[in-house]
């Protein structure tokens, strides 16, 4: 039976440095023990969970975690997370401030989560915001670990699981340069887009998987040929460059385009509107400096957003 009264952060610790390193020896070494008592701490954890948590690849090879191992990496991860925070807390205290935040925002987010950042500064100068910028399944892993008490992202995760508020529209088209054949007003003809070679973000990404919903809407038998590149800078760059056409967040773009460098698709399935999502971990329970930044980033209702052109 599991006893988690037994369970202590010196065992989680020396199962998280087996897993990292693959020997007893080089987690003692890691963690300044020794290897009698980096395997005792292993063995009292597994008596107290009644599994192995750990098992050898072949003679000689690595430590692994079991299928229950990894469950308890997870939580050990978490845990360790949970505290982290906890001590930014205190830290924020001792220094006149109500708590610390940490806000992880989605790739394409960036082009205006500074100017949310700003705005909650100026109505909460109290609580200190953290900023934490990369790709949907880094955010996710944030909101998974506990690294985070808040994120912002295009679609809410199924696991882990979530609150998710919506916080205002987020609209994806197809963007080119202006004096490109198919940047008309009057619309496009399908068959040629589809031709075209697209500049596209890494598969599983948001943006991904929504440009291929368009594809197929379009109806065209036609193979769309594909660039690949890690950024939504990256592929901004190489359409301003003329190499090809994209598929993007509109908000990544609304410089360009309201500067006339770039254009954007005009025409039927167009723009693909999404929506952006404030997001909360469901087993992490938020303190009052999270309560009180989430209200905040509710009250401003979007105003930080990228206001469309015809505005």
């Amino acid at each position: 039976m599991l006893r988690t009264d037994a369970i202590t952060l010196k065992q989680l610790r020396a199962l998280k440095a087996v897993v990292a390193h693959g020997t007893l020896t080089a987690a003692a070494v890691e963690l300044g023990l020794t290897t009698p008592a980096i395997h005792s701490q292993i063995k009292n954890l597994e008596t107290a969970t009644d599994v192995a948590l750990l098992r050898r690849d072949g003679e000689g090879g690595r430590m692994e975690p079991t299928a229950e191992g990894e469950e308890m990496l997870r939580a050990a991860t978490r845990i360790e997370s949970i505290l982290s925070q906890a001590a930014a807390q205190i830290r924020a205290r001792s220094t006149g401030r109500l708590g610390e935040v940490v806000l992880s925002v989605v790739s394409t987010a960036q082009y205006f989560a500074p100017r949310l950042v700003r705005m909650l500064i100026d109505r909460c100068p109290e609580i200190a915001i953290q900023l934490r910028v990369g790709n949907r399944e880094s955010v996710v892993a944030d909101l998974d670990q506990a690294r985070c008490e808040l994120a912002i992202m295009g679609r809410p995760p199924r696991a882990p699981e979530v609150h998710a508020l919506p916080l205002g529209p987020h609209p994806h088209g197809v963007i080119l340069l202006p004096d490109h054949p198919l940047a008309r007003d009057d619309g496009y003809d399908p068959s040629l887009l589809v031709r075209e070679t697209f500049l596209s973000r890494e598969p599983g990404s948001g943006t991904r998987i929504l440009m291929q919903r368009f594809f197929e809407r379009l109806e065209e038998p036609h193979a769309v040929r594909l660039i690949e590149m890690e950024s939504n800078e990256s592929i901004k760059q190489a359409v301003l460059a003329g190499l090809g056409v994209a598929f993007l967040s509109l908000h990544t773009v609304d410089d360009e385009l309201r500067s006339g460098r770039l254009a954007v698709l005009r025409g039927p399935f167009l723009p693909v509107m999404r929506h952006w999502y404030l997001v909360t971990p469901q087993h992490v329970p938020p303190g009052p400096a999270t309560q009180r930044i989430a209200a905040e980033i509710a009250a401003l209702s979007g105003g930080y957003l990228p206001r469309p052109l015809s505005a």
